[in-house]
């Protein structure tokens, strides 16, 4: 790995940051290749990170606070939501079947593709109980209180379905980062169930911004507490008015993300590395980063001017109460 960053150049590497879960792939990555494809002094994924001429962040200020950064961070957030597709056939028809109530769209992501089977009896009584059509994506096993106005798919096209505006009303989500980011881009207001990694902290920003009803744990949802969340984003009208507000941040900017990644890239490649952004920090060590080699030499300087404050103190003193004895012997 050492190898290969160094073989960058003047060039330099872009470090593109999708999150907490790419840190353990890199780390498992790392580990199993290091020696078959990296011979040498192995490279770790944090000092990988330090040599890295430009970020691209996948977010952006309609999902982030306000807060400083360096100008080798550039936020892209978004790059992969683009205007709705036509959905298959029968999707459609169940679509336009909602007539006024319209849709909620509900998907955990892919990686949760199945349940226990009273979890997904709960989310399946919840369903339910709302006047809207519901497209669910879950590979698992039927539930047995699965509604009418529920339909089971493997797979949907998520993006084209919450551009069904103003037919979804709702999108029910795990907190990730690719289905926040095409609910904001469509200006659909959410329901979020948090399982893990940084998903929580995602849908705590959405909480903020009012524009998202967050669960506390699956495991403890009940049926009424997702028929409450999904009754307040649908029907108290500020969830949608602060989603839309959201998306319209998103959508004004001068550069679509994708080709601002597209042009950052290409800076780097142009300028060899872009040196001239990267702050100098990053060739710090650690103890020089939190400046405790200078603190080091503070405290050893103080230490010794005391000791020769101690010392002198101590002789003169010394020297006072032998004169004294002195003068008593003499007299």
């Amino acid at each position: 790995m050492e190898e290969f960053v160094q073989s960058s150049g003047d060039d330099g590497i872009v470090v593109f940051s999708l999150g907490s879960m790419i840190d353990k792939i890199c780390k498992i990555y790392l580990s199993m290749s290091k020696e078959l494809l990296f011979p040498g002094r192995p490279t770790s994924y944090c000092e990988m990170m330090g040599k890295a001429d430009i970020w691209l962040i996948r977010t952006y200020w309609d999902f982030e606070f306000p807060r400083p950064f360096l100008p080798n961070f550039k936020y892209v957030g978004g790059l992969h939501c683009t205007p709705a597709k036509p959905l298959p056939k029968d999707m459609e028809e169940f679509v336009q079947s909602s007539g006024d109530d319209g849709i909620v769209v509900f998907s955990l992501g892919s990686m949760i593709d199945k349940m226990p089977k009273e979890m997904s009896n709960m989310i399946a009584s919840g369903l339910a109980q709302i006047p809207q059509k519901v497209l669910w994506r879950y590979g698992g096993e039927k539930p047995d209180t699965l509604g009418a106005n529920t339909r089971i798919y493997k797979w949907i096209p998520q993006n084209d379905l919450l551009g069904l505006s103003p037919q979804t009303r709702a999108f029910i989500t795990h907190g990730g980062t690719n289905g926040i980011y095409e609910a904001i881009y469509h200006g659909v207001p959410m329901v979020g169930i948090p399982l893990f990694g940084d998903q929580a902290d995602n849908l705590v920003h959405m909480k903020a911004k009012d524009a998202a009803v967050v669960m506390d744990n699956i495991k403890t949802t009940q049926p009424q507490d997702l028929v409450d969340g999904l009754n307040a984003v649908i029907n108290d009208p500020s969830y949608k008015e602060n989603a839309m507000r959201l998306s319209r941040i998103h959508h004004d900017r001068p550069v679509k993300p994708l080709d601002e990644s597209v042009f950052w890239i290409e800076f780097v490649m142009r300028n060899k590395g872009a040196k001239h952004l990267r702050v100098e920090a990053h060739n710090l060590t650690w103890y020089q980063y939190h400046c405790l080699d200078v603190f080091a030499f503070l405290i050893t300087v103080l230490t010794l001017v005391l000791y020769v404050i101690f010392k002198m103190c101590k002789f003169f003193i010394m020297r006072c109460c032998f004169s004294s004895k002195s003068k008593t012997k003499k007299e």
